[in-house]
C-alpha cells in the first residue's frame, strides 16, 4: 500500500541514492559477499560508538549476534540466562539454541524496560535455590548471563542490571535491537552510547524497519578481543581467521576448522546500504524525536490514552511510539481499537505479547500470566503507532486524528467508567 492510496504504513523506508551508488559499486567490483564494504561498515560503526573496529563484527541479524555472543561467553546446556518477558522472540530463543534455560523477569510499568526489582529477586531466588517461575525448585545450572533489552530505543537501567549481574557472577549481553544511536547524556552534555564498552557484548539490529537498516543485518560489539575473535570465527563455519582473506591477493586458499560454526556473515551489498544509513543515523533519530514530541503533545490530556515517559539523562533512539490504552475509559478493547484504526487507513502493531504468555513457554515451562503481573496487565493495553523519519506532517496528523476519533466514539460515560470492568471484546 502506498501513500497515494490513503494508507499510513507502520513503517516506510526512505529511498537513499547513496545506498544505491554503494550497491552499484559492489556489483561493479564483483565482490558481493563479506569483503571491503563490510569491513568499512564495521570500522565506521565502531567510530560512531567510539570503540575499536576490531570489536565490531557485522552479521546477518541481531539474532545471530545474540546467539554468537552467548556462545562466546560460554553458555552451555543447562545454564540459565535471565531475559525480560517483555521482548521479542529472539532474546529468549537463542538461549534455547544451547538447551539452556531462559528465565524471565517482569517490566517497569512506565517505560516497559526490565524491572531491576524483579530482575534482582529472580536472580537471588535462582542462585539461592528458591522457587522461580518456570523452574520451581528443581535442579539448576549456573546463572551464566543477563540479557537486558532497551525497549523502543530508551536505555534501560543498565547500571542496575550490571549490579545484579556482578553480584551473581553473570555476564551482561545487551539486546540493543532498538537502540542505535541511544545512550546517556551527562550533565556537561557529553554522550555515552549503548555499545561503547558498557557490557561484554552488545547486539544491534539492522532489520528493515530498525533505526538504521541493511535490509537484514546486525552487529555484535564486544568489549574484549577474545570475544570478538570468537564471534568472528563462529560467524563463518568456525573457520580460522585466515579464511576471511582467502580470495584476496594477500590471502591463501588454505584454512582450518576450529569449531562447528554457523553461516552468519553480512554481505557487502547489505553493508553498502548500512554505510549510507549510518551516515544519517543522527539525522534519522532527530526526525523520529520530532514526531514523538508532536505525538506526545497531541495525546496529552486524553483520558483514554497514556504515553510512555522518557527518563531524564537518556538519549532515546525513538524506534517505537507506544501508547497504553486506558481500557476502563473505553467501551472497546485493544484489538477493536486497532481494527478501527486500520479501517481509517492507519496501520499499527503491538510490542509485545510477553514471552511467558506464548504457547511454547507456557507448555514447556508452565508459566502463568500472573507470574509477571505488570507485563501481563500491560500487554492488552499496548499499541504501536506509525513512526518513521520520512513521515509527513499530513500523515502524522491523520494518525492523531484517527486515534482521537476512535477514543471519542468509544469513550465510556464518566459515571460508568469510574467503576467499569475492563472490556474483553
Amino acid at each position: 500500500m502506498t501513500r497515494a492510496e490513503g494508507v499510513v504504513p507502520f513503517y516506510r523506508l526512505e529511498f537513499d541514492p547513496a545506498a544505491l551508488s554503494g550497491i552499484e559499486e559492489c556489483l561493479r567490483s564483483g565482490w558481493l559477499t563479506t569483503g571491503p564494504k563490510t569491513k568499512e561498515f564495521e570500522a565506521r560503526f565502531a567510530a560512531a560508538l567510539g570503540v575499536s573496529p576490531s570489536g565490531c563484527v557485522a552479521l546477518n541479524s541481531c539474532t545471530a549476534a545474540l546467539h554468537l555472543a552467548l556462545e562466546a561467553i560460554g553458555v552451555r546446556r543447562g545454564d540459565a540466562v535471565i531475559v525480560p518477558t517483555m521482548t521479542f522472540a529472539a532474546t529468549a530463543e537463542v538461549v534455547r539454541y544451547f538447551d539452556a534455560v531462559p528465565i524471565f523477569a517482569d517490566c517497569e510499568p512506565d517505560t516497559l524496560n526490565v524491572s531491576i526489582e524483579s530482575l534482582g529477586r529472580i536472580a537471588r531466588d535462582f542462585v539461592e535455590g528458591r522457587a522461580v517461575p518456570g523452574l520451581g525448585t528443581g535442579p539448576r545450572g549456573v546463572l551464566r548471563a543477563i540479557v537486558p533489552v532497551h525497549y523502543g530505543g530508551q536505555p534501560c537501567d543498565l547500571a542496575g542490571v550490571t549490579r545484579v549481574a556482578t553480584e551473581h557472577g553473570a555476564a551482561v549481553v545487551e539486546d540493543a535491537a532498538h537502540a542505535f544511536p541511544a545512550g546517556w547524556i551527562a550533565s556537561d552534555g557529553s554522550r555515552r552510547l549503548i555499545g561503547s564498552g558498557t557490557s561484554r557484548v552488545t547486539c544491534f539490529s539492522f532489520y528493515a524497519n530498525k533505526t538504521i537498516t541493511t535490509g537484514e543485518g546486525g552487529m555484535a560489539v564486544a568489549a574484549e578481543p577474545e570475544l570478538s575473535d570468537r564471534i568472528r570465527v563462529m560467524s563463518l563455519h568456525g573457520m580460522s581467521r585466515n579464511a576471511w582473506n582467502r580470495y584476496s591477493e594477500a590471502g591463501s586458499w588454505d584454512y582450518d576448522l576450529i569449531a562447528p560454526g554457523f553461516k552468519y556473515n553480512l554481505t557487502d551489498v547489505a553493508a553498502a546500504i548500512g554505510l549510507a544509513q549510518l551516515a544519517r543515523a543522527e539525522e534519522l533519530r532527530l526526525a523520529r524525536e520530532r514526531i514523538t514530541a508532536l505525538y506526545d503533545e497531541a495525546f496529552a490530556g486524553i483520558d483514554e490514552l497514556e504515553t510512555l515517559p522518557s527518563r531524564t539523562g537518556v538519549l532515546h533512539a525513538h524506534h517505537l511510539y507506544v501508547l497504553k490504552l486506558n481500557l476502563a475509559a473505553l467501551s472497546i478493547d485493544r484489538d477493536r481499537f486497532l481494527s478501527e484504526l486500520k479501517e481509517r487507513g492507519i496501520l499499527c502493531s503491538v510490542h509485545w505479547r510477553p514471552l511467558h504468555m506464548h504457547r511454547y513457554y507456557t507448555e514447556t515451562y508452565g508459566y502463568r500470566p500472573e507470574d509477571f503481573p505488570v507485563a501481563a496487565a500491560l500487554w492488552p493495553r499496548l499499541i504501536s503507532l506509525p513512526l518513521f523519519p520520512s513521515m509527513s506532517d499530513a500523515e502524522r496528523e491523520r494518525v492523531v486524528g484517527a486515534v482521537r476519533d476512535v477514543c471519542a466514539r468509544h469513550r465510556r460515560p464518566l459515571a460508568v467508567s469510574a467503576g467499569a470492568p475492563v472490556p474483553t471484546r
